[in-house]
């Protein structure tokens, strides 16, 4: 019996220490739809909670945009705190700012941008980030 609590026991603490591994994770933001803008907001954040010593990037384009769009954002209050975290970064593809006619101004204050969405994530994916796609 002590054999199997002792198991169990290095068991549970091994895995304990496997999650604290530092990772780093690009989040890929394309859909229009304010739902998605919301859950995105809220994943990136419990995950940048949960993993202090990971890092986060969220690269929003295409349809994206009202995403970091200081007036209309849907999850702008979020994103406004997350950007002030040294683990998280929050980026826009300057293609779809011109698409839309947007500026700096026009972004939520700590957003950054970046000549090409794709690009960007393609670039953290070959550096070894994992990838998550945000989806209806």
């Amino acid at each position: 019996m002590k054999s199997i609590v002792l198991f169990f026991s290095i068991m549970v603490f091994g895995f304990a220490v496997a999650q604290q591994e530092p990772i780093q994770v690009v989040f890929d933001v394309t859909s229009a739809n304010p739902d998605v803008h919301r859950t995105a907001a809220k994943h990136l954040r419990l995950m940048a909670e949960a993993y202090p010593d990971s890092q986060f990037e969220m690269v929003v384009y295409s349809g994206a945009i009202k995403l970091v769009d200081r007036k209309s954002s849907v999850a702008g209050e979020t994103l406004s705190e997350l950007v002030k975290r040294d683990n998280v970064s929050v980026v826009v593809c300057e293609q779809t700012m011109k698409r839309h006619k947007m500026g700096m101004e026009d972004l939520i204050p700590g957003v950054k941008t970046v000549p090409d969405g794709i690009f960007e994530i393609v670039m953290l994916q070959k550096q070894g980030w994992g990838y998550i796609k945000e989806v209806n």
